[in-house]
């Protein structure tokens, strides 16, 4: 019981991590877009801080939760190594986006809108591989 407890809460906190990572770098679009117009940057500012924020409390659970599956549970193969190193690649992600979210507030350039949608799409194709290796465990 206690497993499917864990489990369950790491995937549900892994999931709003998720929403997180998703839709930071949208903000940013956003903020792009926006222009000259300095109300819309800076409630788009706002929103993009608090998410952040969100975004780091709610990946710090999940890691505290992913890592008593692991060392309370016994979690463990190659499968998992990988995993982890492409966890560790959304974070970086999760990270440069909060980076040039900061940049934004400070006035600084954000990159081209059509250079952010794309960015946007990097931690999809990272999040299709992680769920193949946790369901598939190939190695």
């Amino acid at each position: 019981m206690a497993y499917l407890l864990t489990k369950t809460l790491h995937l549900v906190f892994v999931i709003a991590w998720m929403s997180t990572v998703f839709y930071l770098p949208r903000i940013l679009v956003n903020i792009a877009e926006a222009g000259d117009a300095a109300d819309v940057r800076a409630r788009l500012v706002l929103m993009g801080r608090r998410l952040y924020r969100f975004g780091h409390v709610v990946f710090g659970v999940a890691f505290v939760f992913g890592l008593a599956l692991w060392l309370h549970f016994g979690i463990a193969g190659g499968w998992l190594h990988a995993k982890l190193l492409l966890v560790a690649l959304i974070l970086a992600h999760f990270i440069v986006a909060g980076r040039w979210l900061k940049g934004a507030e400070a006035g600084k350039p954000l990159p081209t809108a059509r250079t952010l949608r794309w960015f946007n799409e990097i931690p999809v194709l990272l999040l299709l591989v992680v769920v193949w290796l946790v369901l598939a465990k190939p190695f």
